[in-house]
């Protein structure tokens, strides 16, 4: 619970921080809106639309209304009529209500796009779970073949392994995913095109060129995933094998080989567990950073993610969109952090709260 108020600290700051800096960018978003040879009066009544004619302060207050489940609304903000409110914030559940003010608890309200005039909330319902996917399969193949590299290695000990790895998982950490997003579409899906069958471009559903609609495509998932993954990959198999060959040397181990128990059960069941605690913060991180930094790979691969979405905004200057996406973003951070707590708890129990 701790955690969880601490969580909702963070996303209040986040959204001032995103609001503020926002709020002071150069440019004119009823100009973008609008077109360059719009004149002054239609801008004055889009300004007027947007809300950007109040003053900062008064703006921001709105948009904390408009986020917060929990709000408080007056009919004179919807000139005197509840009409627009209903229409705004759909189905909400009055806590107190009176002729002039209503407190009510409703779903967090993101508002529109400037650009498409869609809810920004359904912009990132569609966006959103094709960039969590990307995230989770390339954290899982990261995890996965990080920790079975990072294992075989400390178990082995052989000099020339263990530089070879160093070597790997440094050139891993220290390629750019752009850079690496352009080279691996180049050698797989253009150079070896013929005998992988993967293609350069592709969202997870393809259109079918003889007119049956589009259809679930998961082989467009390899490239991004295996991008995406390299650079975690590469520092879970560093952490791996760092910290399973410091506990490897601890009297516990040394007594429990001389009880007579295999090597196998040994690293699985007493080694293997004590030595994730840095891999699993490494891997929480990265999570999070996945869904954030995914925005080059998914624009080089065209993977309708939330990368697309962001970058879109950026160059229509749809704040909404923008902020909404960020603040989604840091919602996620919070939720990873708060179940990263919990499997510390369970990997060991020293660090269990009573």
């Amino acid at each position: 619970m701790k955690r969880f108020f601490y969580g909702i600290l963070v996303l209040f700051g986040v959204l001032t921080v995103v609001f503020m800096l926002f709020a002071i960018l150069p440019g004119d978003p009823a100009r973008m809106i609008t077109g360059q040879h719009a004149d002054q009066e239609t801008i004055k009544n889009i300004r007027k639309e947007l809300g950007l004619d109040k003053p900062i302060f008064k703006q921001y207050l709105f948009y904390i209304n408009d986020v917060s489940p929990v709000s408080i609304h007056f009919a004179t903000d919807f000139d005197n009529s509840w009409t627009f409110f209903n229409k705004k914030y759909g189905k909400t559940l009055p806590l107190i209500k009176t002729s002039e003010m209503q407190m009510v608890v409703k779903k967090p309200y993101l508002r529109q796009s400037w650009q498409s005039k869609r809810s920004v909330m359904d912009v990132l319902a569609e966006a959103f779970p094709k960039t969590i996917l990307l995230a989770v399969v390339s954290i899982l193949f990261a995890m996965v073949a990080g920790v079975g590299i990072g294992a075989f290695v400390a178990m082995t000990d052989n000099k020339i392994v263990n530089r070879l790895v160093i070597i790997i998982t440094v050139f891993g950490m220290s390629l750019p995913s752009f850079f690496a997003a352009i080279l691996i579409a180049w050698v797989f899906a253009f150079l070896l095109a013929d005998y992988t069958g993967l293609s350069m471009f592709g969202s997870l559903y393809s259109v079918d060129h003889y007119g049956n609609g589009s259809y679930l495509d998961l082989k467009n998932l390899i490239l991004p995933a295996f991008t995406l993954g390299i650079r975690p990959l590469a520092i879970v198999t560093e952490l791996t094998r760092t910290s399973l060959s410091e506990v490897l040397s601890q009297d516990y181990i040394r007594t429990a080989y001389a009880k007579g128990l295999k090597k196998t059960r040994i690293i699985l069941f007493h080694a293997l567990r004590n030595a994730l605690n840095p891999v699993v913060t490494a891997v929480s991180g990265w999570f999070a950073s996945l869904l954030a930094g995914a925005v080059f790979v998914e624009y080089v691969f065209d993977w309708k993610g939330i990368g697309v979405v962001i970058v879109d905004a950026l160059e229509k200057f749809d704040l909404p969109v923008l902020m909404g996406s960020v603040l989604m973003i840091a919602f996620m951070l919070i939720i990873i952090n708060i179940f990263v707590d919990i499997v510390y708890g369970f990997l060991d129990p020293r660090i269990r709260i009573a």
